[in-house]
C-alpha cells in the first residue's frame, strides 16, 4: 500500500456486478488512473457509505484494502491499483496476449504448450476454462465451487504437488494470497487478472509471472462494467499482458 500513497483524490468509484473500478487523480498527473478489482461475491443490498466515496482523498480509502469487510476491501484494492498501475513501467514492458475466441483466457492459451505434461492448479473459476481439458489436465479450486471444482481447503493438498499454479489476483483483496503462495514454493506461479497491481516486488514472494491487464478504453470499460459486464470487458476495453519476473 505504501507504493500507492501520494496526494490524490478519488474521482469515481463503481461497484459493478462482476468488476469494480476506481478513477483516481493524482496530484500533478495529466489524467486519472484506473484501477480494477473483482467485485465482492456476497455484497449486501445496501452499503452505508454509498454516495460518499467520490471526491475523497485516496489516502482515506487505501487502508480499506486491509478490511475484513469484502466490499471495503474491494474499494481499497481498486484505489490502490489505480495509483500503482497508472505509473508502473511494467505494463509497457509486458507482452501483449490475444486469443480471439475467448480473450479472457489468453493467459492459458499462451502457456498451453508448457502445460501438457504438467500438474496444473488454477485458483479461481474462469468461465470457459474447460475448453482446455483436452490440451492439459488441471484442478480448479474455487471459493464457491461449481461442478468439477474443489473447495478452498483443497489448496492445502493440491498446491504443494503442482508444477504450475495460476492464482487470481482477487486473492489479494480476499486475503488468501499469502497462504496460497506459501503452499507452492516449488511451482511456477502466475499471478493474474484485472485485479493485479503491477509491482516487481511480487518476485520476492515467489511469483514467476505477472499477467495483468492494460486499460485500452477507460470510458468503454466503465460503461460495460456498469451494465453488468464480466468477461466481455476483454473484448475491447482491457487486454491481457504478460511479464516474467
Amino acid at each position: 500500500m505504501d507504493r500507492a500513497r501520494r496526494p490524490a483524490r478519488v474521482q469515481q468509484l463503481a461497484l459493478g456486478l462482476a468488476w469494480s473500478l476506481a478513477r483516481v487523480q493524482a496530484e500533478g498527473a495529466d489524467q486519472a488512473g484506473v484501477g480494477l478489482c473483482f467485485s465482492p461475491t456476497q455484497a449486501p443490498r445496501n452499503l452505508p457509505w454509498s454516495g460518499s466515496l467520490a471526491g475523497r482523498p485516496a489516502d482515506e480509502l487505501i487502508p480499506w484494502l486491509c478490511s475484513w469487510n469484502s466490499s471495503e476491501a474491494v474499494v481499497g484494492a481498486t484505489v490502490v491499483n489505480a495509483l500503482i498501475n497508472h505509473t508502473s513501467p511494467l505494463p509497457a514492458q509486458a507482452r501483449s496476449l490475444a486469443f480471439d475466441p475467448a480473450p479472457h483466457l489468453a493467459v492459458f492459451e499462451y502457456f498451453k504448450p508448457q502445460l501438457k505434461q504438467a500438474k496444473v492448479a488454477v485458483i479461481g473459476r474462469y468461465p470457459g476454462l474447460d475448453r482446455f481439458r483436452e490440451d492439459f489436465d488441471f484442478t480448479c479450486i474455487e471459493r464457491r465451487p461449481g461442478p468439477g471444482d474443489l473447495p478452498d481447503a483443497a489448496a492445502n493438498w493440491i498446491l504443494p504437488q503442482a508444477d504450475w499454479v495460476f492464482i487470481t489476483a482477487s486473492s489479494i483483496a480476499n486475503k488468501t494470497l499469502p497462504h496460497l503462495l506459501s503452499l507452492c514454493p516449488q511451482a511456477q506461479v502466475v499471478l493474474m487478472g484485472p485485479s493485479l497491481p503491477w509491482l516487481p516486488e511480487w518476485a520476492d514472494f515467489g511469483v514467476n509471472y505477472l499477467a495483468g491487464v492494460a486499460v485500452n478504453d477507460p470510458d468503454l470499460l466503465l460503461k460495460v462494467l456498469l451494465e453488468g459486464g464480466g468477461t466481455n470487458i476483454f473484448v475491447e476495453s482491457v487486454s491481457y499482458r504478460l511479464l516474467p519476473l
